[in-house]
């Protein structure tokens, strides 16, 4: 894995779900699902603004404002799938705050770093996956 450029705040949750046993690592994610930040008051008025994540099963949908070269991740997902909303709270908590350089540094793989792999499905991994990539590509575009 690569872990050369992991941002701290995500370096820090990787390192939470790794010291945990892989049974408790799916409680850590439900406790992120349930703190998912709400989106801002512009993006909730303005939907269209946001992106729906293809690779996700349940609605996903981000949206990345960059002010100041300094990234702000906002997110929905349903509460009916607290997965998938953990995953999106993992990363819109890890890169709200960042510069674009340091969420561009973010490695692909992150989603698999975080221990998560046996726990749950590969389709969810892949999800987060595309949620990164969107963010990413979302951040390129704005900079």
């Amino acid at each position: 894995m690569s872990t050369t450029h992991v941002p701290d705040v995500l370096a820090e949750i990787r390192d939470d779900f790794l010291e945990l046993p892989e049974a408790e690592r799916l409680q850590l994610l439900l406790e992120f699902s349930n703190e998912l930040p709400a989106v801002s008051e512009e993006v909730s008025k303005h939907p269209e603004m946001c992106e729906r994540v293809a690779e996700c099963q349940s609605p996903v949908y981000i949206y990345v404002e960059v002010q100041d070269d300094v990234v702000t991740m906002h997110a929905t997902a349903p509460p009916e799938a607290p997965t998938t909303r953990g995953f999106a709270s993992i990363l819109a908590q890890g890169i709200s705050g960042l510069t674009t350089g340091e969420v561009l540094a973010i490695p692909d793989d992150y989603p698999q770093s975080i221990g998560l792999t046996r726990a749950v499905s590969p389709l969810r991994i892949a999800g987060m996956t595309g949620m990164l990539m969107r963010v990413k590509r979302q951040v390129t575009q704005k900079r």
